[in-house]
């Protein structure tokens, strides 16, 4: 399958005792989930600083992987490669910006940068009070929360959390210029460092 003709794609995390697992499907034109095209999956206690993006959950072939270039920076850039090691972008996150809404820079080498950023500031802002609440900050955060991506004005991509209590998502691409692969690396990273 030629991922960069696709338009969608569904993102599920699956958290378990000692592993985080993201399997990524390629949309079956009914809006479901269909072939799986990527898959990561992370041991719970380890740094998040090096994510690698398998082609199947065999991990024999590596789609992408994104690296931290300061593992103690919280606005540090990722570098992005492909399966042989050559970099296809780079994204990483607007601590200022960030602070209300997250916000994050995409950049693809020969493209002009694309925004990430949380859609409604609201719901940004009501997530980041639940992190600090006693006990409660503990629990999943119930309601949907969206990004769009935008390249000046213009939305090229949007990321949509479809359920409340699991991490469903689907990312929808517009732009056909945009590295599927760098876009499924920064989907991850919208959850899994989320945090940071």
């Amino acid at each position: 399958m030629d991922i960069q003709q696709q338009h969608r794609f569904h993102l599920h995390q699956k958290v378990t005792v000692m592993v985080n697992r993201y399997e990524v499907f390629a949309d079956d034109g009914q809006g479901e989930p269909g072939p799986l095209v990527a898959f990561v999956e992370q041991k719970r206690m380890t740094f998040k600083e090096q994510v690698t993006l398998y082609t199947d959950a065999g991990k024999q072939s590596v789609l992408a992987a994104f690296r931290a270039r300061k593992v103690i920076d919280l606005a540090s850039a990722y570098d992005v490669n492909d399966g042989e090691g050559r970099q296809i972008g780079v994204f990483g996150k607007k601590f200022g910006q960030s602070l209300l809404r997250s916000t994050w820079q995409l950049d693809q080498p020969g493209t002009t940068s694309v925004t990430v950023t949380e859609r409604n500031e609201t719901i940004a802002l009501f997530r980041r009070l639940w992190d600090f609440l006693p006990w409660v900050g503990d629990i999943p955060f119930p309601w949907k929360y969206h990004f769009d991506f935008l390249r000046d004005d213009t939305v090229v991509a949007t990321f949509d959390k479809k359920t409340r209590f699991r991490d469903h998502y689907v990312l929808t691409i517009s732009d056909e210029t945009l590295d599927r692969r760098l876009l499924l690396a920064q989907a991850v990273a919208l959850d899994a460092l989320q945090s940071r």
